[in-house]
């Protein structure tokens, strides 16, 4: 789909554990439809030019990991 919709000239896969994204979102979910959506993902997340892993990071570092592996300056009203 990611390729139908938008064509991007970067493509960034941000990933997180099903228990990362229920503390996280609180989102009302199961397992199995985690798993649904990592399955869905598949290829996306074999062909990004970024992929990481947000387990153990605050959404500021996940900013500033993807415009350094950019190579693009963070806007100052970025830090989050």
């Amino acid at each position: 789909m990611w390729q139908i919709m938008t064509k991007p000239d970067r493509l960034v896969f941000l990933d997180a554990s099903y228990e990362a994204t229920l503390a996280r979102k609180h989102l009302n979910w199961t397992r199995e439809e985690y798993e649904e959506q990592h399955r869905r993902l598949a290829h996306a997340r074999s062909n990004c030019d970024i992929y990481v892993d947000t387990e153990a990071l605050t959404p500021g570092q996940v900013l500033e990991d993807v415009l350094r592996r950019l190579n693009v300056a963070a806007p100052p009203q970025a830090a989050v």
